[in-house]
């Protein structure tokens, strides 16, 4: 996604930040800044994230997110294996574990996220992409979760989301096996939601959908992204009673509104990002 790349961090780092933020009309735009290494997960990475979501989400003139990785290659490889050699006792390493949550902040995250990825999606970078709302990639890009042939598991989500979007036989078979998986496979499996063909632009194809998003009525898209994530959570009855109950705050929003009177005025709608 070499059109994303003319970007600048959010905060005064170093020359080369391993996270860059770029916002576009209303639409902010993450990239792993570690082409070199193919946008391994680096500790700045893991600390620098979920800042930047925090700052994103509290961002009025932001309504959705594009995260994608840094040159053609990779959108990510996960972990940076060379800060992976400290050992310690199993309580400290729990503790360690747990407190580095860093891709839960989507999780908590009231706006709607896409992944756009470009060409090698493995490990944690498959569990940041699993825990984003859409998931788009290009036809050259490979999945994979291949931490048991590394003597590990996926503990950054990746044996909790990937079962809940794909079903528990398929994802168990990817889970053991650690195998890789092409572009058109992770499609048909629903891993991804959108193939981008090759000859097309990955890049303005995210864009061009992260706009269309970010023109909707913005407590419509944060209520129902609620509703849908919560669905995993709640019972049957408990979800469509929330359902009822978002759509009771959302009946009388200036959006709505706006909504049916350009609806019934045969108009392009004026929303208000309420």
């Amino acid at each position: 996604m070499n059109e994303l790349h003319h970007q600048r961090p959010l905060t005064n780092q170093a020359d080369e930040p391993a996270l860059m933020v770029e916002k576009k009309q209303c639409v902010a735009y993450i990239t792993l800044n570690r082409e070199n290494s193919l946008n391994a997960i680096n500790n700045e990475i893991r600390d620098t994230f979920p800042k930047v979501l925090a700052q994103l989400d509290r961002a009025r003139d932001v309504r959705a997110i594009v995260i994608t990785g840094s040159g053609s290659r990779a959108f990510c490889v996960g972990a940076d294996i060379k800060e992976l050699r400290a050992t310690g006792s199993i309580t400290d390493l729990r503790k360690s574990f747990r407190h580095n949550g860093w891709i839960e902040a989507l999780d908590d995250f009231s706006k709607p996220t896409i992944a756009a990825i470009n060409g090698y999606c493995l490990g944690g970078g498959l569990e940041l992409a699993l825990a984003c709302d859409i998931r788009i990639a290009s036809s050259n890009s490979i999945f994979g979760l291949p931490e048991v042939n590394l003597g590990l598991i996926p503990a950054a989500g990746g044996t909790q989301r990937l079962p809940r979007l794909i079903g528990l036989g398929r994802a168990l078979d990817l889970l053991i096996t650690g195998e890789k998986i092409q572009a058109q496979v992770a499609y048909n499996l629903g891993l991804i939601s959108r193939l981008i063909e090759e000859g097309s632009s990955l890049a303005a194809e995210s864009e061009r959908l992260a706009n269309s998003i970010a023109d909707k009525p913005a407590a419509a898209v944060a209520y129902v992204k609620e509703a849908a994530r919560e669905s995993a959570n709640l019972d049957l009855k408990a979800g469509l009673r929330l359902e009822k109950d978002l759509l009771a705050i959302l009946f009388n929003t200036k959006d709505r509104l706006e909504a049916a009177d350009a609806f019934i005025s045969k108009r392009p709608a004026r929303f208000h990002a309420e």
